[in-house]
């Protein structure tokens, strides 16, 4: 590529945010005019006990209806835009007021899509794309608006960090997941700017829960879950919920897995001000078969990838390979209610995560798909010890009121390594992607382990959103950090260090309501994300990389009406870049941005059809270094769109049918910008039954995953692919007590 590319598609990226920009404006003038004629929306919407109030023309003020949205509106509106949503050093608040793109996905939509890893919690968001392989170390893979999700910092529990490699949540056991696109950095510390998930578990309401469900899913995996939840003691006070989940079988790609899983939370109303709670999860899996790393070398002879294989095929598996983890997090905290406005939250966190795994990466040569099988074998766990503490409420200040949030946090990272390969460089031999892989490698486990990295990190936040009107409101935030990273020889020797004290990462936003249900917002965050651990397969590998900053601008707008919502946003990221060079050396060089807009709403139409859809359009480039300039990023696809439709059958009540589809455009496999994984599309059926059989609820769920049982390479990481999962079925029945 030339040296005037560069400039055409600077001149490109221009033009593009203002087409997009016009429309944004055009889209909220007529959300407005339609909002004043949506009279109808009040038949599924009861309006608030609280009113807002507004300013006149003679200085008077007026109220303003704040609506909420009740529970019987929950089917019609499944954004779920006025669902609260923990936002870190913002404190929790509905996304709907929550001015940075967000997705919610409930417990519910999570049991009727029968979600098997990450990518499938995500399939209705076009702004995720799934790189992930169930029962394999990529199980949480994914990219958000072609960014990749932070493995290390970019996941929570109910808040609290872990590390996620490896880890499959029991989805059985969350009351939802949650979102955040983009940088986090005010929010939650140092992370990637992808984005940060939050997994949020189920906790004892005032309902008494008695469930259990059997599922099955092809070819063979059985899985057994178990609600329990009361609450006990005067009047209530105290409350239990236990849930267990327990799968094992055969799985698609002629693998085993056998995985239990428990979670627990308890909570205490000691005083009407006074809350303690208490949390814990414990999971051990173990798995074989997986799909092999598949990774596309610089010295790769070809200008397109091989010919793609079914997810399905056991042709890549070989004996010994196996993946066996176990995930502890034990949470526990305070509540208090200071005055009527203000409250202060306390809680602090210990989790603990562990692999056992031995996995082939192939190296691919060529087109013909002839391929270098290396074998890996090792021991990593990773401890995460946390604790923060805020105070939250509101003051006033002249005709001002200001909702403040202020604290501070500690974080204690270690990461524990160990590896032996199985002969110098690892490699076991030859092979092709088409012919059985006849390699053979055995190895142990409990390897010693030895002490690679920590990082620490203590920060104090403070964020301040102040209601000018009753539409306008400027929110202002900042973060103060200290941070320290170390990793170290096997022999204990520090090999490198990084230590920054006062690093700020601020955010600010400025929001108008159209009315209590449509929010218009603009918003500028950065972030700052720990340094790279260069791994063994590069060059440099064992060299630590300095953090890099991103910034991210925002304009977008959400509405959730009682039989339609929908959201809207423009988005531009710069992040510092890392890729590998032609000498396979993982180096930092320039800038990597991503301009893009993403939109989505769901519409009831009706009494029996909800349609909805979600399309991203991205445009990326690197920028600003000696390598690459001018052209896209790796593994950010230019055009995503998913859509998805379902039907209440009248003549039948309680049954329900679906259908969902997504394309993924064509996405660069490595910063050469000379192979990508190519376009597909995705289709996917489901249908649930809800009944009684003797006096009980029954719930009846089917869905079949990629209908068309269409083959497509997946981009994975950068120079990394992985053939898509195949046709797969799967089935559920629920009884509730």
């Amino acid at each position: 590529m030339n040296h005037s590319q560069p400039v055409r598609r600077t001149e490109r990226s221009l033009a593009r945010p203002l087409q997009i920009a016009v429309w944004l404006a055009f889209a909220a003038a007529a959300q407005c005019a339609f909002a004043q004629t949506d009279s109808t929306d009040s038949g599924a919407a009861s309006a608030s006990a609280s009113t807002s109030t507004a300013t006149s023309r003679n200085g008077t003020e007026q109220s303003l209806p704040a609506v909420k949205v009740s529970a019987s509106s929950a089917d019609d509106s499944p954004l779920h835009l006025t669902t609260p949503v923990s936002n870190g050093a913002l404190g929790t608040r509905s996304q709907l007021d929550t001015p940075f793109s967000t997705t919610v996905v409930t417990g519910e939509d999570l049991a009727n899509r029968q979600a098997n890893k990450l990518g499938d919690v995500f399939a209705g968001d076009a702004s995720v794309t799934d790189n992930s392989n169930a029962y394999s170390a990529w199980a949480t893979y994914i990219t958000i608006r072609g960014l990749p999700i932070d493995w290390q910092n970019g996941f929570k529990i109910d808040g609290n960090p872990f590390i996620s490699y490896g880890i499959t949540m029991p989805y059985e056991n969350l009351e939802r997941v949650e979102l955040l696109k983009g940088a986090g950095g005010f929010m939650y510390g140092f992370a990637q700017p992808g984005g940060v998930v939050n997994y949020v578990t189920k906790k004892p309401g005032k309902d008494p829960v008695t469930s259990i469900d059997i599922g099955y899913r092809m070819d063979g995996v059985i899985s057994e879950h178990a609600d329990l939840s009361r609450r006990f003691g005067p009047d209530g006070m105290f409350g239990a919920r236990i849930n267990y989940t327990h799968e094992a079988g055969k799985t698609y790609n002629a693998g085993d897995i056998n995985r239990n899983s428990v979670a627990l939370a308890l909570d205490g109303q000691l005083t009407r001000d006074l809350d303690v709670y208490f949390n814990a999860i414990y999971q051990t899996s173990r798995s074989s078969g997986q799909t092999p790393a598949i990774y596309i070398s610089p010295s790769y002879a070809g200008t397109s990838l091989p010919a793609t294989i079914s997810g399905g095929s056991n042709l890549l598996n070989s004996a010994g390979q196996h993946l066996n983890t176990s995930l502890q997090l034990y949470t526990a905290g305070v509540k208090y209610q200071i005055a009527p406005d203000w409250t202060f939250n306390t809680s602090a966190s210990y989790s603990k995560s562990a692999r056992d795994r031995n996995e082939s990466t192939l190296t691919l040569a060529n087109q013909a798909g002839n391929y270098s099988d290396s074998r890996w074998n090792g021991d990593e766990g990773h401890q995460d010890i946390y604790w923060q503490g805020s105070f939250e409420g509101k003051v006033k200040t002249g005709p001002f009121t200001h909702q403040l949030v202020f604290g501070a946090s500690v974080q204690r990272q270690t990461n524990d390594y160990n590896n032996a390969q199985t002969t110098a460089g690892g490699v076991l031999g030859s092979g092709n992607l088409y012919v059985q892989n006849p390699y053979v490698f055995y190895s142990g486990s409990g390897l010693e382990k030895y002490r690679a990295s920590e990082i620490n990190q203590k920060a104090l936040f403070l964020s301040d959103t102040m209601q000018l009107t009753s539409r306008w409101s400027l929110l202002a935030g900042l973060r103060y950090t200290n941070y320290d990273q170390d990793t170290f020889a096997e022999s204990g020797a520090t090999t490198a260090s990084y230590g920054k004290n006062g690093v700020i990462t601020p955010t600010f936003a400025l929001m108008y309501k159209l009315d209590a249900l449509t929010t218009i917002y603009a918003s500028y965050l950065e972030s700052l994300e720990a340094g790279q651990i260069v791994s063994s397969s590069y060059a440099n590998g064992g060299s630590v990389l300095n953090p890099l900053r991103s910034r991210q601008y925002e304009v977008g707008i959400k509405t959730e009406r009682a039989r339609w919502s929908a959201n809207a946003a423009l988005f531009r990221i710069e992040r510092g870049a890392s890729y590998a060079n032609s000498q396979n050396v993982l180096m930092q060089d320039g800038n990597s941005i991503y301009e893009g807009v993403e939109a989505g709403g769901s519409v009831r139409l009706g009494r029996s059809w909800q349609v909805g859809g979600d399309i991203m359009l991205l445009d990326t480039w690197y920028a600003k270094g000696q390598s690459y300039n001018g052209k896209r990023v790796a593994g950010a696809p230019q055009f995503t769109a998913a859509a998805r439709v379902s039907y209440d059958v009248p003549f039948v009540p309680g049954l329900q049918l679906g259908a969902d589809a997504k394309y993924t455009g064509n996405t660069s496999v490595r910063p050469a910008g000379d192979l990508e994984t190519g376009g597909y599309m995705l289709v996917n059926l489901g249908a649930n039954y809800m009944t009684r059989i003797g006096g009980h609820d029954v719930t009846l769920r089917a869905a079949i995953d990629n209908l068309t049982n269409r083959r497509y390479w997946m981009f994975q990481y950068d120079s990394y692919i992985a053939p898509g999962d195949p046709r797969t079925v799967s089935l559920n029945a629920k009884i509730d007590f």
